[in-house]
């Protein structure tokens, strides 16, 4: 009984068991484009402002970014619920509310020190 060793077997076997999406060419020059893109769309919005009120245009650039950031993780990291067996959208997503309870704690503990910090101070400050 003979068993095919070649490396293209074997690099497809474990392909296909870890869950990973091929890296081609073909996938890197489209995440590529799609973060030129991107890229190029922010700029554009602030260089020729176009939308005139400046939250919108900083919204906006957000947005972008955090598309611009799955397109990183999708075409060059290779993150899928697929891939290693899904613990690595776990982790993200794990790292995520972390994330988010430490932004959270840290502006409302920011917001209640500075309601909170001396607060007979403004009255003294007003009869000047």
């Amino acid at each position: 009984m003979s068993h095919d060793h070649t490396t293209s077997g074997h690099d497809a076997l474990h392909a296909g068991q870890e869950g990973h999406a091929p890296s081609t060419l073909r996938g890197y020059l489209t995440g590529f484009v799609l973060s030129v893109i991107l890229t190029a769309i922010p700029f554009w919005l602030v260089m020729d402002g176009v939308l005139a009120d400046s939250g919108a245009t900083a919204l906006t650039i957000l947005l972008i970014g955090a598309a611009q950031m799955v397109v990183h993780m999708v075409y060059f990291l290779h993150m899928s619920p697929r891939s290693e067996g899904g613990w690595t959208l776990l982790a993200l997503i794990f790292t995520l509310i972390i994330v988010a309870i430490a932004l959270a704690g840290s502006l409302w503990v920011m917001y209640h020190l500075n309601i909170n910090m001396m607060p007979g101070h403004l009255h003294d400050m007003s009869s000047m």
